[in-house]
């Protein structure tokens, strides 16, 4: 079984979706979502410099679009679990298909503004406090007036609250602990987060959700959610609850998941589970030339061990927007391999390469030149026995 990630809030780097523009439709993609984010994401992904993509009202829609971006040149069908870190969580909920990633990235916009404004209301902060006893440090969080934001495993503890506070607990730390200040606007994750948590609320009701496609692990308890307007609801309380990715490593490991592959800007997710899943293979996706290797990571552990009945056929979707174009020579009943292109998505920018799975070509799910979308599907491939 395999899991894809998408990561949190300081993972952004300059210029990390350059490379992604090169791939067609990518840029019309981030403009159209950019329309609906009030924001330009060309510009942050590619141009802006550390301390503007360091804002957190820029930030999160940022990372949001970034994972789905990627996403959509994966054969996520073949995918059995997602999951994210705070605001990666939010899109998770459109990789499991629980919100569309219009709603996404317009969700994404305004948690960004709203926890930006209530960290503008009083000076707070996070610290990172790495090594000691779990147990130990949490009480020391406490003790300092603290809150335990995020509890990420492999002996990282995220402690938010008043600078004041954070102060007390850096220069009385616990034994064998090292607390590190983190650059980050304010106390996510805790009470001082509830002006945003009730603009999230006031706005939730007017979008709707969908059933989850695959198992969605919740930040909230690692737990998987199987109900749409309960994911809405932890994602809107979310901005003021704890983030209990430890939970959610350790669920990763309970369903017997093999491999993960972490969305771009990819790497921290990647290191904390190369600290605590041991001996599962790991894929990080940076540029378009990671997709390759996550493809086939896919392919090698997308399956899952099940004692129910397995359809014996696979969807192929398109990966951009425009119209399809089938190969030529190519006609149902015909074997195909792994990888094999079965035709293009031919769009402005020029023409966007759809690959199948081993099997046998039963049917064309469209006809020449009928317009398609990212993931619209568009040939059934039988699986060879």
């Amino acid at each position: 079984m395999l899991a894809v990630l998408a990561p949190g809030q300081g993972s952004q780097k300059p210029g990390f979706l350059a490379p992604w523009l090169d791939l067609p439709g990518a840029e019309a993609r981030l403009r159209w979502w950019s329309a609906l984010a009030g924001l330009d994401l060309v510009h942050l992904g590619t141009d802006a410099d550390a301390d503007e993509i360091k804002d957190t009202a820029r930030t999160q829609p940022l990372l949001v679009a970034a994972a789905l971006l990627a996403a959509e040149h994966l054969p996520m069908y073949d995918v059995g679990v997602v999951a994210g870190h705070s605001i990666g969580e939010v899109g998770a909920a459109a990789l499991a298909a629980v919100l569309t990633p219009e709603a996404a990235i317009t969700f994404a916009a305004v948690r960004g503004r709203e926890m930006a404004a209530a960290c503008a209301l009083e000076p707070t902060g996070m610290s990172a406090v790495l090594g000691g006893d779990a147990d130990e440090v949490i009480a020391a969080i406490e003790a300092a007036g603290l809150y335990p934001a995020n509890r990420n495993g492999a002996g990282q503890i995220v402690a938010a609250g008043a600078l004041s506070s954070l102060e007390k607990l850096a220069a009385e730390p616990p034994a064998r602990v090292r607390v590190i200040p983190l650059s980050v606007a304010g106390a996510f994750h805790t009470p001082y987060m509830a002006p945003a948590e009730q603009a999230l609320a006031a706005m939730s009701g007017g979008i709707t959700t969908g059933t989850p496609g695959r198992l969605l692990l919740s930040n909230r308890d690692g737990s998987a959610v199987d109900h749409g307007p309960t994911m809405l609801q932890r994602l809107v309380r979310q901005v003021t609850a704890p983030v209990r990715w430890d939970l959610c490593m350790r669920t990763l490991a309970e369903i017997g998941v093999t491999a993960i592959i972490e969305l771009p800007p990819a790497g921290t997710l990647a290191g904390l589970a190369k600290r605590e899943l041991k001996g599962i293979e790991i894929v990080t996706v940076n540029t378009p030339d990671d997709l390759a290797a996550a493809r086939d990571a896919i392919a090698r552990h997308g399956t899952a061990p099940s004692f129910e009945p397995t359809p014996q056929f696979r969807v192929v979707v398109a990966t951009a927007a425009g119209t399809f174009t089938p190969a030529e020579q190519l006609v149902e009943g015909i074997e195909v391999r792994t990888g094999q292109v079965i035709g293009h998505v031919v769009t402005r920018q020029g023409p966007v390469e759809v690959a199948a799975h081993a099997g046998i070509l039963a049917e064309w799910l469209v006809h020449p030149d009928d317009p398609v979308a990212p993931g619209h599907p568009v040939a059934r491939i039988e699986r060879l026995l």
